[in-house]
């Protein structure tokens, strides 16, 4: 676990149904966010107890990084789950265009339910499955749009992260990047 900036920490854990020749690392990220008022944890994995101890809520970039989410005990906030979902994570289900009570905001990444989260009050954003780094630098994850969505229609729901004053990009497949990242992924 390290301390990208004041208050906010990364780590990785292996995410335990990966298996070799998968198209996505072994080794997942997770973060933790403190606003102040509380921790959040965003798709937690493995999560160190010292954070364990300090975490207020859970924020999910879309209901399949559910990971230690549910065993966590804290209260989660998760995008729609895919239907059919026959163990759908149980929380306060938000959506692309929500703000949530703990100060995330939520914009569409390739799917309704797989979002890109602007955490205000520490100028990051929190992606999922849309923007991955796979070692050449934050992109767009070319492998998973959705039936009908395509790259530069993504993009452009995204562009109004670029009318934000965000500093960090925390992705879930990853390393914790900049804000030129962002701009480069999304040009």
């Amino acid at each position: 676990m390290r301390e990208v900036a004041t208050g906010i920490w990364h780590w990785q854990a292996p995410h335990p149904e990966w298996k070799p020749g998968q198209e996505w690392d072994q080794l997942v990220s997770s973060y933790a966010i403190d606003l102040g008022d509380g921790v959040l944890l965003f798709d937690p994995l493995a999560v160190p107890d010292e954070l364990r101890e300090r975490a207020t809520a859970v924020v999910l970039t879309c209901p399949w990084h559910r990971r230690d989410a549910p065993q966590l005990g804290l209260p989660i906030y998760v995008p729609p789950p895919d239907a059919p979902d026959p163990d759908p994570v149980r929380g306060e289900v938000f959506r692309a265009g929500d703000t949530l009570p703990v100060g995330v905001r939520a914009f569409e990444g390739f799917e309704p339910n797989d979002l890109v989260l602007y955490v205000e009050r520490r100028r990051a954003v929190v992606v999922g499955d849309t923007l991955i780094d796979r070692g050449n630098g934050l992109e767009l994850n070319r492998d998973w749009p959705g039936e009908g969505v395509g790259v530069e229609q993504v993009i452009e729901t995204l562009r109004p992260l670029l009318d934000l004053p965000v500093e960090l990009v925390l992705p879930t497949h990853g390393e914790p990047t900049e804000r030129a990242a962002l701009e480069r992924a999304l040009s």
